[in-house]
């Protein structure tokens, strides 16, 4: 998977980066089984936001090596604009009551993925992944 396959909207090269029997459910709670499935939604919802003015920064929060051949990766996932990158989600920062602003910017609230990734033959790939949208107003308000 490629930080660029998603920005690009770029099927392949997003799915170039799972396991043939990879499992994922998106932040929205969709559960995907096996690279056949997780093609399919990819390849549709993928490339409408292609001409999107948002785009996400990914940034590795936590690795833990479970393994020599596997990790679980956290992620923080900010939406930010597609020509100057600025991050969306500070709308929410410093608010008392930042969940009454979700309504009103849904493209500016953070992701909160866990990739389980597996070393196959050298190379990392996703076997797992769970996104989460960030709705909790303490971690919202805090940035």
């Amino acid at each position: 998977m490629t930080r660029s396959g998603q920005r690009d909207a770029d099927p392949e090269a997003f799915l170039s980066g799972f396991r043939d029997d990879a499992i994922w459910t998106t932040a929205h709670g969709k559960r995907l089984t096996g690279l056949p499935e997780i093609g399919a939604f990819t390849r549709k919802a993928l490339p409408p936001r292609a001409g999107s003015p948002v785009v996400a920064t990914y940034t590795v929060d936590l690795i833990l090596f479970i393994r020599p051949d596997a990790a679980a990766v956290k992620i923080r996932q900010r939406p930010a604009t597609r020509d100057g990158g600025e991050c969306l989600d500070m709308v929410f920062r410093g608010q008392e009551n930042p969940s009454e602003l979700v309504a009103a910017h849904p493209w500016s609230v953070p992701g909160a993925p866990t990739y389980v990734l597996a070393k196959d033959d050298g190379v990392w790939r996703v076997a797992a992944a769970q996104n989460t949208l960030v709705t909790d107003p303490e971690t919202l308000a805090a940035g």
